[in-house]
């Protein structure tokens, strides 16, 4: 019987979010067991009351090193008994939990030539498989335990309170409820992955004349926040651009999220959240992203675009990093964002 399962994850939080189609399919499958997830510090507030996880466990920078880290996996895998361990990275760092509990009965890791004997389940993942597809493939060996149920929906939550309280400051920032909202993202943690700005200007020109949406550029810390003031800048500081509302925690940013009707910009963390939301989006996808492993559940709902849509990745390696970013135009963006707009701004006259 399994009664306690851990979750291995770590890393930022895009990859974090989409751990949550795995933890809802462990509680769909074996819904007695308690789930324990192990991510960095930062971000643990992203799963406040997530009705999926018992327990999470943040790991911050100081314990994320050293001996400090050691003795900190040593004291949890002694503290509680798992049944199973899903060590996502499956790194030689990760694989400390599953040296310190040998007596874990399934320690599940993804294939690595050096995990033989920590790892007594090693999972190959198959050709095809989208990131959330690839992290539910880890559960194939708990078939032995029960009928396994695989959703690859996964949810974030926030409460009507925070809902509320955002929405007044919302309010008080100058944006209205009763016209549509825009929450673009600008600018990305790694610059050179941001879309180039002439192209990005014209995008957002193009909408904000097509349909005079409220459009809010999400960015973090000051040299985002320089970024998303150029963009207002070179549009003129339009009336439609709101830089002014700030979400200045993850949770403040999943409501901003909740509460916008659409997500538009560069691929990042900010789009899973979008996603994980219900938030239609459209995302940029820069060179050496690969947009059908990331960008799961592609549907008239959640789309992107690619270089790779243009070009196959394989006649691009002669190609320099700006030539393959240059494969993503205008055009090409417009055609696919327009209809996506359209329905948005129906449904929103429809409510």
């Amino acid at each position: 019987m399994i009664n306690n399962i851990l979750i291995i994850r770590f890393r930022r939080v895009g990859d974090s979010v989409l751990t949550m189609a795995l933890c809802h399919s462990l509680k769909l499958s074996f819904p007695k067991a308690k789930i324990h997830f192990v991510i960095n510090s930062g971000i643990c507030s992203l799963f406040k009351g997530h009705t999926d996880i018992d327990r999470v466990i943040p790991f911050n920078d100081h314990e994320n090193q050293g001996l400090a880290y050691i003795k900190k996996v040593w004291a949890l895998m002694h503290e509680t008994h798992y049944d199973v361990i899903i060590d996502m990275r499956s790194t030689p760092k990760t694989m400390f939990f599953s040296l310190f509990s040998l007596s874990t009965t399934y320690r599940i890791g993804r294939l690595k030539w050096y995990n033989h004997g920590i790892h007594n389940y090693r999972i190959e993942t198959p050709e095809g498989m989208d990131r959330v597809q690839s992290n539910l493939h880890l559960m194939e060996p708990l078939a032995a335990e029960g009928k396994l149920i695989k959703d690859e929906q996964f949810l974030l939550y926030i409460t009507d309170q925070e809902k509320q309280d955002y929405r007044k400051y919302m309010e008080q920032q100058g944006i209205s409820f009763q016209k549509p909202i825009l929450l673009v993202a600008v600018t990305t943690r790694i610059p050179h992955k941001s879309w180039p700005k002439d192209c990005m200007t014209e995008i957002l020109r193009r909408i904000i004349e097509t349909y005079h949406p409220q459009v809010i550029f999400n960015y973090s810390g000051p040299e985002e926040e320089k970024t998303a003031r150029d963009y207002y800048n070179a549009l003129n500081q339009d009336s439609h651009i709101f830089v002014n509302v700030k979400a200045d925690t993850l949770r403040q940013l999943c409501t901003l999220c909740a509460l916008s009707n659409f997500f538009f910009g560069n691929e990042g963390g900010p789009r899973h959240i979008s996603q994980a939301l219900q938030v239609p989006s459209f995302a940029i996808f820069p060179p050496g992203i690969d947009k059908d492993f990331w960008l799961p559940g592609q549907s008239e709902r959640y789309q992107g675009i690619s270089p790779d849509d243009s070009v196959p990745p394989e006649h691009q390696i002669e190609m320099s990093y700006a030539e393959r970013m240059s494969l993503i135009t205008v055009e090409d963006v417009w055609a696919g964002l327009q209809p996506m707009l359209e329905t948005v701004i129906e449904d929103f006259r429809a409510e």
